[in-house]
């Protein structure tokens, strides 16, 4: 979405990533001006999709553009709105989602109804609008949330490394030889 707004060109955003472009000017914007409809809603399952809204949010783009009579790649004037309603429709979706995924492992004795814990990590776990909305769900439904400081929030190679120290430090199967280790790379 970032990419399609051209972001990169807009004041406000030219040094920052997609994800924290949509962020800054979600904060400005009027997510009621755009509602887009969320993703697999005729799913029932745990299973996260953006493909379908990412076409929604490029039709409302390309309609924009030529209402406001720009070409692609020009800074359109509802930008903030458009950040704001993509945004929160990913929240929504990644909530929605989130919180099967909860109920099927309470359903199935998979967590402990105790200390049951959601942990977010990766970029999405470094926007607070996310992260604040996760918070909320994992409040209601007596879940500690764990994310990483949002410095550590960037790509899954960090994650992992992060999951690793977490783990060592615990004393959580943290193997000192690799002998006896089966691999398949993909």
């Amino acid at each position: 979405v970032a990419r399609r707004l051209s972001l990169r060109k807009h004041p406000e955003c030219h040094s920052m990533a997609g994800g924290k472009a949509i962020e800054h000017l979600a904060q400005t914007g009027n997510r009621l001006q755009h509602a887009f409809r969320l993703p697999m809603q005729q799913y029932r399952n745990c299973d996260f999709s953006f493909s379908g809204l990412q076409n929604l949010v490029n039709q409302v783009i390309i309609q924009k553009e030529k209402e406001e009579g720009i070409q692609e790649g020009e800074i359109l004037s509802c930008a903030k709105d458009i950040a704001a309603a993509a945004q929160h429709a990913v929240a929504v979706h990644i909530i929605q989602r989130t919180y099967r995924a909860m109920l099927f492992c309470m359903k199935n004795s998979i967590l402990s109804s105790k200390n049951a814990t959601l942990v977010v990590s990766g970029g999405v776990a470094s926007n607070q609008y996310i992260r604040k909305g996760l918070q909320a769900l994992a409040d209601a439904n007596g879940f500690a949330l764990l994310c990483p400081p949002p410095r550590l929030c960037t790509d899954n190679g960090v994650m992992i490394a992060w999951n690793g120290i977490e783990r060592l430090h615990a004393g959580l199967g943290v193997l000192h030889t690799t002998e006896g280790i089966r691999y398949e790379p993909k």
